[in-house]
């Protein structure tokens, strides 16, 4: 079939099953051909094919609400729904995004990118439409992985005590990014090999009505062999305990099935829950294979041969020199602990987990919970690595400030993905947490220029014994530099000046060191010398140097690739007023007051003015004219 031709699913409902099963085999191999170019989530889409298929046959989307958790498992859906055109530019910049858009189709009614949020927005849309007397279905579909994060929990709670009308599709290929862990991964394990236990209690249920009732014991005993037969089937029953309908476990991979529990679940009064069982990366070897996750997102591959194609890169990942840098340390430190929430792949931690398995605690999708059990081990004299992306740190904020800074405990946070990540757009883009981290007493931030600069940093995270600590580190690797042989901590707040300069001083750290060292370079040329600092401490400041520069009353331009409000410029200018620097000349670079978008990094920033030649032109405005007097915020 043309996949392109295809403008609404509503076609589905006069297919037949061999037409859907061949259906089934062009969306796996147009996926794994336009994904072999582009990159993407390639796992999850090619393990939930039917189950996409089986949904709209069943369902009226976008009348009927179908709400992808995380999201990244919509590339099927969003084929059905007349977007197979766009394939080519998937997470490219101004590109078909890599996660549900609102405002790409009516049927994307919930946008997500982190996990474990369906189900609450699924109570939001189901609360809506029965206070608006409407009778669509609501059916959110919510990973197993997913299924442990604690929003998720709350959100089944609530559901099965109000009983609400929706019908709760549990998609379980056993994993997540990386192997699931947990005690309700475990329960899940035996609902799968517990057959059919709904099938069983009808058949028992129907064997009961055809025994005459000799009086009431015998009802009443029938009545307790029935109830209590779901604790024999499924240890635990654990879903309808907590008020739903359970029905599973269902083959995904199977129409009949698939569509046979759908259609009964629509007549169910009450919260139902399918437990459907896929397998991730169905139809492509590779990914069929994958037991760790490398299959769940990836780069260009290619598709003959599942063989990535290489970057160019020869410098180490910044994940990886983080985390072996602590590995390193550990072997002489038994208070090192790492702890991620469901990321060891990602935050390159296997080498760790492998050499101080008791030592590494995969805490599953719980980004609270990693924070506090980080903060309970730092209580016990030990040194925590929390491992986690800048994106999913956000998810735990009330604990980092709550139980970590307010305690004053010695949590060394390594905040990976720091800055823009690029394809997976504006739910991933790790811009805010200097915003958020930047007011909380006691906390120390801090961003290295290269990875040599970052092994010392992360020396310095496990020496300092005052507070909490924070690692900034973005995605990617790093600018292959010498690296020293022998570690060494930084003095707390001490900032450097890579270059040399009379006329204007740029202030920055990290990823833009190199953005500001090319505008030094051109407005060189020009005859105007700009002082470079790579300000590594974004909090506490080196109020020493800001009163030297500010003294040689010139022009500053701070630049970082994080959001302006709340930024390290803020903090730059909350210093000036503060000091009484009152006719400092101060323009700030970063990100504006915006959700950016997916796409490459180096168009991203062009499109929001960060760049070197954007950084070479503030200097120059004022640096060539004479300006007012007063305090001059850009």
């Amino acid at each position: 079939m043309d996949l392109h031709s295809i403008t609404s699913p509503s076609f589905l409902k006069n297919m037949d099953r061999k037409q859907l099963e061949q259906l089934s085999e062009d969306i796996r191999a147009f996926l794994i051909e336009n994904l072999s170019r582009t990159g993407g989530h390639i796992g999850p889409n090619l393990g939930v094919v039917e189950l996409t298929l089986a949904l709209h046959r069943t369902f009226n989307s976008p009348a009927d609400k179908i709400i992808w958790d995380v999201g990244h498992q919509a590339y099927v859906h969003k084929i059905l729904t007349g977007r197979a055109g766009q394939f080519d530019t998937l997470r490219q910049f101004k590109g078909l995004c890599g996660f549900p858009k609102r405002n790409e189709s009516d049927h994307d009614v919930w946008e997500t990118g982190h996990s474990s949020t369906s189900l609450s927005a699924a109570m939001g849309m189901a609360a809506a439409r029965d206070i608006k007397g409407e009778r669509n279905y609501v059916i959110p579909v919510i990973g197993d992985g997913a299924l442990t994060g604690g929003m998720a929990l709350e959100a089944l709670n609530h559901i099965g005590h109000e009983q609400t009308d929706m019908t709760v599709i549990l998609n379980d290929n056993e994993m997540s990014i990386a192997p699931n862990v947990g005690a309700l991964h475990n329960v899940l394990g035996r609902l799968r090999t517990a057959g059919k236990y709904n099938k069983a209690k009808d058949e028992l249920e129907d064997l009961l009505k055809r025994v005459p009732a000799v009086g009431g014991k015998i009802a009443q005993t029938a009545e307790r062999v029935k109830d209590s037969l779901k604790y024999l089937l499924v240890s635990g029953v654990f879903f309808e305990e907590l008020g739903f309908t359970y029905l599973g476990p269902i083959d995904g991979h199977d129409f009949e099935d698939l569509e046979e529990n759908l259609e009964y679940a629509k007549k169910v009064k009450g919260p139902v829950l399918l437990h459907v069982i896929t397998k991730k990366g169905k139809g492509y070897r590779p990914a069929e294979e994958d037991k760790i996750g490398t299959w769940h997102g990836t780069g260009p591959y290619k598709m003959e041969t599942g063989d990535f194609k290489k970057s160019s890169a020869t410098a180490p990942s910044w994940s990886g020199l983080v985390a072996e840098t602590v590995r390193k340390l550990a072997r002489n430190d038994r208070r090192i602990a790492a702890i991620t929430p469901a990321m060891p792949v990602g935050s390159k931690l296997e080498g760790f987990a492998s050499e101080f398995p008791d030592r590494m605690f995969d805490v599953g999708i719980a980004e609270q919970h990693a924070a506090t059990m980080s903060a309970g081990l730092a209580t016990q004299g030990m040194k925590p690595f929390l491992a986690i992306y800048s994106t999913f740190l956000q998810r735990a904020y009330d604990q980092v400030l709550h139980d970590i800074s307010r305690q004053n405990l010695n949590v060394f946070i390594g905040i990976d993905r720091a800055g823009l990540v690029g394809a997976d757009g504006e739910t991933h883009q790790g811009v805010f947490d200097i915003a958020f981290l930047r007011p909380l007493p006691n906390m120390v931030i801090m961003m290295p220029k290269d990875e040599n600069e970052g092994q010392h940093m992360v020396k310095t995270a496990i020496e300092y014994d005052d507070g909490p600590i924070a690692l900034r580190y973005p995605r990617g690797n790093g600018l292959g530099v010498e690296m020293d042989s022998e570690l060494k901590s930084l003095p707390i707040g001490s900032w450097e000046v890579l270059k040399e300069g009379k006329d204007a001083v740029i202030l920055t750290f990290g990823t833009t060191i190199p953005l500001a060292e090319e505008a030094s370079r051109i407005l060189g040329e020009e005859g105007i010398s700009a002082e470079v600092v790579n300000a590594r401490f974004i909090k506490p400041m080196d109020t020493d140097m800001l009163r030297n520069i500010f003294s040689r009353n010139i022009p500053v331009v701070t630049i970082e690739e994080a959001v302006l409000d709340g930024g390290f410029g803020s903090g730059v200018l909350e210093f000036a007023s503060d000091a009484g620097y009152r006719n400092a000349v101060i323009e700030r670079m970063g990100i504006p007051d915006e959700f950016i978008e997916h796409g490459d990094v180096g168009q991203l920033l062009a499109e929001i003015g960060l760049t070197a030649e954007g950084a070479a032109d503030r200097i120059r405005r004022h640096v060539r004219q004479d300006s007012k007097p007063g305090m001059k915020v850009l």
